[in-house]
Protein backbone atom coordinates (compact mmCIF):
# COMPACT_ATOMS: atom_id res chain seq x y z
CA UNK A 1 0.00 0.00 0.00
CA UNK A 2 1.30 3.66 -0.74
CA UNK A 3 1.87 6.09 2.38
CA UNK A 4 -1.06 8.32 3.45
CA UNK A 5 0.42 11.52 1.67
CA UNK A 6 -0.34 14.79 3.98
CA UNK A 7 -0.17 18.25 3.32
CA UNK A 8 0.09 20.44 6.75
CA UNK A 9 -1.32 24.06 6.63
CA UNK A 10 -0.32 26.60 9.77
CA UNK A 11 0.31 29.71 9.76
CA UNK A 12 2.85 29.02 12.76
CA UNK A 13 6.18 27.15 11.60
CA UNK A 14 6.89 25.85 14.98
CA UNK A 15 3.90 23.83 15.43
CA UNK A 16 4.30 23.19 12.14
CA UNK A 17 7.73 21.61 12.47
CA UNK A 18 6.04 19.38 15.42
CA UNK A 19 3.36 18.36 13.95
CA UNK A 20 5.61 16.76 10.74
CA UNK A 21 7.59 15.09 13.05
CA UNK A 22 4.72 13.42 14.33
CA UNK A 23 3.28 12.33 11.63
CA UNK A 24 6.83 11.65 9.82
CA UNK A 25 7.67 8.79 12.92
CA UNK A 26 4.47 7.46 11.49
CA UNK A 27 4.82 4.34 9.51
CA UNK A 28 2.12 4.68 6.24
CA UNK A 29 2.18 8.55 6.92
CA UNK A 30 4.07 11.12 4.64
CA UNK A 31 4.47 14.64 5.28
CA UNK A 32 4.45 16.08 1.34
CA UNK A 33 4.15 19.98 2.11
CA UNK A 34 3.56 22.64 4.27
CA UNK A 35 1.74 25.68 3.85
CA UNK A 36 1.46 28.81 6.00
CA UNK A 37 -2.50 30.15 5.33
CA UNK A 38 -5.54 28.77 3.75
CA UNK A 39 -4.62 30.53 -0.22
CA UNK A 40 -1.36 28.55 0.01
CA UNK A 41 -2.66 25.22 1.11
CA UNK A 42 -5.51 25.19 -1.52
CA UNK A 43 -3.26 26.41 -4.32
CA UNK A 44 -0.70 23.06 -2.67
CA UNK A 45 -4.09 20.28 -2.68
CA UNK A 46 -4.04 21.46 -6.73
CA UNK A 47 0.10 20.73 -7.25
CA UNK A 48 0.44 18.01 -4.65
CA UNK A 49 -3.07 16.08 -4.54
CA UNK A 50 -2.50 14.80 -0.69
CA UNK A 51 -4.86 11.83 0.55
CA UNK A 52 -4.94 14.39 4.05
CA UNK A 53 -5.00 18.33 4.48
CA UNK A 54 -4.00 18.71 8.66
CA UNK A 55 -5.48 22.26 8.91
CA UNK A 56 -5.23 24.93 11.34
CA UNK A 57 -8.73 27.07 11.62
CA UNK A 58 -7.36 30.40 11.97
CA UNK A 59 -5.15 31.62 9.52
CA UNK A 60 -4.93 35.05 7.63
CA UNK A 61 -5.49 35.35 3.79
CA UNK A 62 -7.79 32.31 3.87
CA UNK A 63 -9.22 30.47 7.05
CA UNK A 64 -8.86 26.75 7.66
CA UNK A 65 -13.20 27.24 7.40
CA UNK A 66 -13.16 28.75 3.63
CA UNK A 67 -10.25 26.49 2.75
CA UNK A 68 -11.90 23.49 3.96
CA UNK A 69 -15.23 24.23 1.97
CA UNK A 70 -12.97 25.34 -1.28
CA UNK A 71 -10.97 22.03 -0.88
CA UNK A 72 -14.01 19.48 -0.53
CA UNK A 73 -15.75 21.24 -3.24
CA UNK A 74 -12.93 21.17 -5.62
CA UNK A 75 -10.96 18.05 -4.43
CA UNK A 76 -13.51 15.94 -3.14
CA UNK A 77 -10.92 13.05 -2.76
CA UNK A 78 -8.95 14.71 -0.04
CA UNK A 79 -9.80 15.09 3.39
CA UNK A 80 -9.28 17.68 6.24
CA UNK A 81 -8.83 17.31 9.55
CA UNK A 82 -9.08 20.30 11.11
CA UNK A 83 -6.45 21.20 13.89
CA UNK A 84 -7.70 24.21 16.54
CA UNK A 85 -7.31 25.28 20.11
CA UNK A 86 -10.93 26.45 19.85
CA UNK A 87 -13.87 24.49 22.27
CA UNK A 88 -16.98 26.44 21.72
CA UNK A 89 -19.91 25.66 19.64
CA UNK A 90 -19.36 28.74 17.10
CA UNK A 91 -15.92 27.16 15.82
CA UNK A 92 -17.08 23.44 15.85
CA UNK A 93 -19.87 24.25 13.34
CA UNK A 94 -17.43 26.04 11.03
CA UNK A 95 -15.80 23.19 11.01
CA UNK A 96 -18.52 20.46 10.79
CA UNK A 97 -20.38 22.81 7.78
CA UNK A 98 -16.91 23.51 5.98
CA UNK A 99 -17.23 19.45 5.68
CA UNK A 100 -13.90 18.55 7.39
CA UNK A 101 -13.96 14.70 7.75
CA UNK A 102 -12.15 15.20 11.48
CA UNK A 103 -11.35 17.97 14.43
CA UNK A 104 -8.73 17.31 16.70
CA UNK A 105 -7.91 20.63 19.68
CA UNK A 106 -4.39 21.59 19.40
CA UNK A 107 -3.77 20.99 23.17
CA UNK A 108 -4.04 16.70 22.57
CA UNK A 109 -2.66 16.98 18.85
CA UNK A 110 0.56 14.81 20.11
CA UNK A 111 -2.28 11.74 21.19
CA UNK A 112 -5.05 12.14 18.56
CA UNK A 113 -3.57 13.41 15.69
CA UNK A 114 -2.38 9.73 14.18
CA UNK A 115 -5.40 8.44 14.97
CA UNK A 116 -7.60 11.26 13.22
CA UNK A 117 -5.02 11.33 10.03
CA UNK A 118 -5.63 7.36 9.43
CA UNK A 119 -9.29 7.79 9.98
CA UNK A 120 -9.53 10.83 7.52
CA UNK A 121 -7.34 8.26 5.16
CA UNK A 122 -10.56 5.71 5.27
CA UNK A 123 -12.52 8.31 4.76
CA UNK A 124 -13.97 8.19 8.58
CA UNK A 125 -14.74 10.70 10.65
CA UNK A 126 -12.99 11.13 13.78
CA UNK A 127 -13.40 13.96 16.31
CA UNK A 128 -11.70 14.51 19.74
CA UNK A 129 -13.70 13.76 22.95
CA UNK A 130 -14.73 16.91 23.50
CA UNK A 131 -15.69 18.34 20.17
CA UNK A 132 -17.87 15.30 19.63
CA UNK A 133 -19.53 15.26 23.23
CA UNK A 134 -20.42 18.90 22.13
CA UNK A 135 -21.24 17.68 18.83
CA UNK A 136 -24.27 15.84 20.34
CA UNK A 137 -25.07 18.62 22.71
CA UNK A 138 -25.77 20.86 19.17
CA UNK A 139 -27.52 17.79 17.76
CA UNK A 140 -29.52 17.05 21.07
CA UNK A 141 -30.74 20.91 21.07
CA UNK A 142 -31.90 21.26 17.28
CA UNK A 143 -33.96 18.14 18.09
CA UNK A 144 -35.50 19.99 20.89
CA UNK A 145 -36.30 22.87 18.93
CA UNK A 146 -37.31 21.66 15.50
CA UNK A 147 -39.85 19.41 18.00
CA UNK A 148 -37.94 16.31 17.09
CA UNK A 149 -37.57 14.84 20.76
CA UNK A 150 -39.90 16.69 23.05
CA UNK A 151 -38.71 13.73 25.58
CA UNK A 152 -35.83 15.49 25.89
CA UNK A 153 -37.90 18.70 27.98
CA UNK A 154 -38.98 16.35 30.43
CA UNK A 155 -37.37 15.09 33.38
CA UNK A 156 -36.94 11.51 34.31
CA UNK A 157 -39.41 11.52 36.54
CA UNK A 158 -41.88 13.25 33.99
CA UNK A 159 -40.92 10.49 31.65
CA UNK A 160 -41.48 7.61 34.14
CA UNK A 161 -45.38 9.45 34.88
CA UNK A 162 -46.22 9.93 31.24
CA UNK A 163 -45.92 5.84 30.76
CA UNK A 164 -47.80 5.30 33.24
CA UNK A 165 -50.63 7.46 32.67
CA UNK A 166 -50.61 6.53 29.17
CA UNK A 167 -50.62 2.82 30.83
CA UNK A 168 -53.92 3.45 32.14
CA UNK A 169 -52.62 3.87 35.79
CA UNK A 170 -54.65 5.89 38.02
CA UNK A 171 -52.67 9.08 40.30
CA UNK A 172 -53.02 6.95 43.06
CA UNK A 173 -51.25 3.76 41.57
CA UNK A 174 -48.63 5.66 40.17
CA UNK A 175 -48.21 7.52 43.77
CA UNK A 176 -47.95 4.24 45.26
CA UNK A 177 -46.02 2.95 42.44
CA UNK A 178 -43.42 5.69 42.72
CA UNK A 179 -43.50 6.02 46.16
CA UNK A 180 -44.56 9.74 46.45
CA UNK A 181 -47.89 11.69 47.35
CA UNK A 182 -50.93 12.52 45.16
CA UNK A 183 -49.90 15.92 45.37
CA UNK A 184 -46.90 15.43 43.48
CA UNK A 185 -47.91 12.94 40.94
CA UNK A 186 -50.46 15.84 39.84
CA UNK A 187 -48.05 18.28 39.37
CA UNK A 188 -45.84 16.00 36.96
CA UNK A 189 -48.46 15.71 35.74
CA UNK A 190 -49.43 18.85 34.68
CA UNK A 191 -45.99 19.78 33.58
CA UNK A 192 -45.80 17.21 31.23
CA UNK A 193 -48.73 18.37 29.52
CA UNK A 194 -47.63 21.77 29.75
CA UNK A 195 -44.26 20.61 27.91
CA UNK A 196 -46.16 18.33 25.52
CA UNK A 197 -49.42 20.78 24.63
CA UNK A 198 -51.24 18.05 26.32
CA UNK A 199 -55.17 19.00 27.54
CA UNK A 200 -56.04 15.63 28.58
CA UNK A 201 -54.97 11.97 29.19
CA UNK A 202 -56.21 10.90 25.76
CA UNK A 203 -53.39 13.66 24.68
CA UNK A 204 -50.92 12.29 26.90
CA UNK A 205 -51.54 8.82 25.46
CA UNK A 206 -51.22 10.04 21.67
CA UNK A 207 -47.73 11.95 22.32
CA UNK A 208 -46.87 8.76 24.25
CA UNK A 209 -47.63 6.37 21.85
CA UNK A 210 -46.17 8.61 19.05
CA UNK A 211 -42.90 9.75 21.31
CA UNK A 212 -42.43 5.75 21.46
CA UNK A 213 -43.02 5.55 25.51
CA UNK A 214 -45.40 2.91 24.97
CA UNK A 215 -46.19 0.37 21.84
CA UNK A 216 -49.74 0.98 20.58
CA UNK A 217 -51.88 -1.65 21.15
Amino acid sequence: MMDTKVLLADDHAILREGIRMVLDAQPGITVVGEAEDGRQALEMVEDLQPDVVVMDIAMPNMNGAEATRQIRRRFPRTRVVILTMHENQQYLMQIVNAGATACVLKRSAGTELVTAVKAAARGESYFSPTMASMMLDVYRKRLVEEGGDELALLTEREREVLQLVAEGKTSQEIADQLFVSIKTVQTHRMHIMEKLDAHDRTDLVRHAIRLGVIQPE
